[in-house]
């Protein structure tokens, strides 16, 4: 960003140009100078993104949208769609330039009454009494909002039948995408993907993410940037989006630990299939008398997961040697039990670590999202309070 004028292909883009139309909400979802569409990033690495996107990036965008989803659903499933007269209901973060926003605000201005947007942080109860009146065909929440809305779902408060809950945003224990297919008695789709690159990956039946590698370069590579062989976790992941234009992004850090299946995925899709294992910069550093332990996010957060009754879950740093567990529980479950249990699995892997003196405490308040309305599970001391 500290060399934004410098990296457009056209000249006409600059950043005092990009942040003029930013920072008007009434511009969400137009077009910046005519012929782009202009996108932030939600600043939860403390710096926000502005991204230019060219009209062949959003061609390739909607071209991997429907190849995935044509991969998810069956001929009778688009039936179903179009009985329900393709009704489709967001639940995503408004007020920002966000790639949701801006998708949701021109997809209204498309469809009109057939596309119901929501914004993440409406009260629960409006969100049910809304998504009741509505009942889409099509489901688009963030991950951590659809597992709340499961929750109301199981409780026979909300009562819609979607044939489809593509998830976005966030990644979740591994049970939940099931307990959410259940709720809704619906395929499940989720994706990983990027602002810088919102066509990179789609799910498929067995768990695997498969890298849209006709359009996307990537390279799983260690901490000094060498290449990292399938299989073994990766510190990051670099990618060059082949088809943004006016903003080339290449051998972008994306800052997330991937690994790479080694083998067929048995699904028969040849694309590389990855598993996002957690983002390198929400490594924990804790202070000891040998010197400094670093632990990574999924090591913490993997007997978090594991434990039946959490639907979602925060790790943050209060301070060097103390953490701060937040959970929301599912209903009809003995909250006691599942703190126990998070709690334990926790300090077994701080002791296997040397980490017995790092005090847990249980958070007074559910999981917080942040600006973007996305959830971070692990947040780091340097942005414990953000």
């Amino acid at each position: 960003m500290g060399r934004f004028d410098e990296w457009p292909t056209d000249r006409e883009v600059t950043l005092a140009k990009a942040q003029a139309f930013i920072e008007n909400p009434d511009m969400i979802g137009e077009y910046f100078l005519g012929r782009y569409t202009l996108l932030t990033t939600s600043g939860t690495t403390g710096r926000r993104g502005i991204f230019v996107i060219d009209d062949r990036t959003m061609a390739v965008v909607t071209a991997m949208m429907l190849r995935w989803i044509g991969d998810l659903l069956s001929p009778g499933d688009f039936l179903k769609i179009i009985a329900c007269r393709g009704r489709m209901a967001m639940v995503m973060a408004t007020g920002g330039h966000f790639a949701s926003a801006v998708a949701a605000a021109r997809l209204k201005r498309r469809l009109g009454d057939h596309v119901e947007v929501l914004s993440v942080h409406s009260p629960m109860p409006e969100l049910v009494a809304r998504l009741n009146r509505f009942r889409p065909a099509l489901f688009t929440p963030y991950a951590s909002m659809a597992a709340l809305l499961a929750n109301e779902q199981e409780a026979g408060r909300l009562h819609i039948n979607p044939v489809l809950v593509a998830l976005s945003a966030e990644g979740l224990p591994e049970g939940e995408y099931e307990r959410i297919a259940r709720a809704f008695g619906a395929k499940v789709g989720n994706s990983y993907a990027a602002t810088e690159c919102m066509f990179f990956s789609g799910n498929c039946d067995h768990g695997w993410l498969h890298v849209n590698s006709d359009w996307v370069a990537f390279e799983p590579v260690d901490a000094d940037y060498q290449p990292v062989a399938p299989g073994e976790e990766s510190h990051t992941v670099l990618i060059s989006n082949l088809a943004n234009r006016v903003q080339p992004i290449l051998r972008y850090d994306l800052g997330d630990s991937v690994l790479q299946r080694p083998d067929p995925c048995p699904c028969g899709n040849p694309l590389p299939a990855i598993r996002v294992q957690g983002r390198s910069a929400d490594v924990l550093t804790f202070r000891t008398s040998g010197g400094d332990v670093r632990v990574p996010p999924l090591a913490l957060t993997q007997p978090i997961e594991t434990v039946r009754g959490v639907t979602l879950f925060q790790l943050a740093q209060s301070e060097p040697e103390r953490l701060e567990l937040r959970l929301r529980i599912a209903p009809m479950t003995n909250a006691d039990t599942v703190w126990r249990e998070a709690e334990a699995g926790l300090r077994k892997v701080l002791a296997e670590n040397g980490l017995e003196h790092v005090v847990v405490e249980r958070g007074g308040e559910p999981p917080e999202p942040g600006r973007g309305g996305k959830f971070r599970e692990v947040i780091p001391l340097s942005r414990a309070c953000t």
